[in-house]
């Protein structure tokens, strides 16, 4: 097990967290390590708005493309994946994690199966109103269809025609998924997101801004992070 400094940033889908810590990573010349639990899943690119191979490459981004639709995905796998990946992190280079999986930072922060302390773990959460986030998510929405949501549906269920209970899922690939069905469930899953973050975490809140989140940062951060497999943070 290693331990490492680390800017967190959380927050429900469509806040703008990635964009975000994208900027500020590349201010730091930091890697970005994503807790997301749908970017783990390989072809699921569209539907998950995942960064483009280009930014991929550029942030050297861990926690994508970990896996297959067809294969199961935990808490403890995700743990595993970000402590191989950690590994292959220079020293001296700054460590950024952004993602919307609540359970994700608690696991990192807190461990597997441990009884958890009072309070929770503290980290930046974005702060957005609602109205604003089913905004942008009709707005993500209407990219996501015209870049080619249904055919990318399309052939990943023909190329693995037995999905895994965790990548089943995602919102958008179930058949017979329309656009008003993706955006009710997008919506709720933000809700579930801002919900968790509220109570199972002590929440910095932060406005969805490059400067918010750097001044945050600035005076909060780094925060220490221990990059083991999941049963050493048992």
């Amino acid at each position: 097990m290693s331990e490492r400094d680390a800017y967190i940033l959380a927050g429900p889908t469509a806040s703008g967290k990635s964009a975000i810590a994208a900027a500020l990573a590349r201010e730091m010349g930091a890697w970005v390590l994503s807790a997301d639990s749908m970017l783990v899943y390989r072809g699921m690119d569209i539907g998950t708005a995942k960064p483009s191979a280009a930014e991929r490459a550029e942030l050297h981004m861990g926690g994508v493309d970990v896996v297959t639709p067809a294969e199961e995905f935990s808490s403890g796998a995700w743990l595993r994946a970000a402590a191989e990946w950690a590994r292959t992190v220079p020293s001296g280079v700054p460590i950024v994690i952004v993602g919307g999986t609540g359970l994700y930072f608690s696991a990192l922060l807190r461990g597997l199966d441990r009884r958890w302390e009072n309070p929770p773990p503290e980290y930046p959460v974005i702060r957005i109103d609602r109205a604003e986030v089913r905004r942008r998510i009709a707005e993500r929405l209407d990219g996501m269809f015209m870049e080619g949501l249904e055919e990318e549906r399309r052939r990943l269920h023909a190329e693995y025609p037995v999905w895994s209970r965790t990548a089943s899922l995602a919102i958008g690939y179930r058949e017979g998924d329309d656009r008003a069905k993706i955006q009710t469930r997008t919506c709720q899953l933000a809700k579930r997101q801002d919900t968790w973050f509220r109570h199972q975490a002590t929440a910095i809140y932060v406005e969805p801004t490059v400067e918010s989140v750097r001044s945050c940062w600035r005076a909060r951060g780094p925060w220490k992070v221990r990059f083991g497999t999941g049963a050493d943070l048992v």
